[in-house]
Formats: structure tokens, sequence, C-alpha cells
């Protein structure tokens, strides 16, 4: 009979193993590395606001805020367009086919009682719209432009309106561009 005597069991509640200190090691290093980083962070961003006046000054603030990009609406320098060109782009969808009572181009029976109303009639008609027709017939072109399409338009069906005088500053045609240049080079 003898007494086997185990001591396994007993070290196990003597002293902690070497399991158990590690397990206490590595709870307060995962406790301890977020703090410190915390602690770092805050102060790296308490240093950014002792900075120096100069970084928020008006110009380092626009500087900061300025835009990416701009949009732009529209051409913002293009050539002047012909009455042609205005009608060939807006106009011809109705007045060639005679849409919605819209006289047809060179009909001069349907243009001779609006050709009566005289050039700043038919020009308001056509910059503010008249009747099915919306203003400037629906199209993006310049007062100037627009004329020159109802020029264009009523000398086709029998007037004998003159080309409207370029606003200053307007760019002018390509085709009168090439024409002022051609009598200068004749004259020499």
């Amino acid at each position: 009979m003898s007494q086997a005597h185990h001591t396994s069991g007993h070290d196990a509640h003597a002293a902690p193993t070497h399991s158990a200190l590690k397990k206490i090691v590595t709870l307060v290093v995962l406790l301890a590395v977020p703090v410190v980083v915390v602690g770092a962070l805050i102060g790296f961003y308490k240093s950014k606001d002792n900075a120096p006046a100069a970084s928020m000054s008006e110009e380092a603030v626009m500087a900061r805020i300025q835009k990416v990009g701009v949009l732009q609406l529209g051409e913002a320098k293009r050539e002047t367009k012909t009455g042609e060109d205005v009608f060939k782009a807006q106009c011809t969808t109705c007045h060639t086919a005679g849409l919605v009572g819209a006289p047809k181009f060179g009909d001069a029976a349907a243009w001779a009682p609006r050709i009566a109303t005289g050039f700043e009639a038919l020009l308001n008609s056509a910059l503010k719209g008249k009747n099915n027709m919306t203003a400037q017939g629906g199209g993006a072109f310049s007062d100037y432009e627009v004329a020159r399409a109802v020029v264009y338009m009523t000398n086709a069906g029998g007037a004998k309106f003159a080309e409207p005088k370029a606003p200053e500053g307007a760019a002018a045609p390509a085709a009168a561009a090439t024409a002022a240049a051609e009598p200068a080079s004749a004259a020499k």
C-alpha cells in the first residue's frame, strides 16, 4: 500500500504558473497600448493648435478652401453667327415647313404683311416670341444674331432690310472678316 503522492495537483494551487503570468502581462499590454496611442494623438493635435498664427491668416484660409474647378455654361468667346447660320440652327424647323402658322422661308405672299410692320416689330416678335413661336424660337443666340436671322428670312421673302450693325465687342463672322481683309490688300 504504497501511498503514491502526486505533487502536480498541489502545485497548481500553490503559485501562478507560467501561462497565468503570461495572461496577466498580455492583459496589461492590451490595456496600456491604446492609452499610450490615444495620449500621443492628443499631444500631436494639441501641438498643431500652437502653430503660428500665419496658418490662420486670410490668405492661408482662402488657399485651403479654394475652388477645385469652375463650371462655365455656354461659350465664353465664339464667332458671331450669320443670319443664315442662325436660321439653319434654329428657325428652319418651323419656317422651312411652315409649321404652326410660321411663314415659309422665301414665300413673299406670307411675308408681305409681316414685312409691312417693319423690321423693329419683326425683331421684337423674334426676340420676345409671338403666337406659337417662343422667345428666340427657343434658341440661345444673341439679340444681334437673331436680328441677322430676321433680316436673312425677310429679305428672302421680298424685304430690303439692311444688315444690322454689330454691337461693340462682337466678334466678326469669318466671312465678313475675310471680305474686310480683301479690299485692304487689293488697295496696296
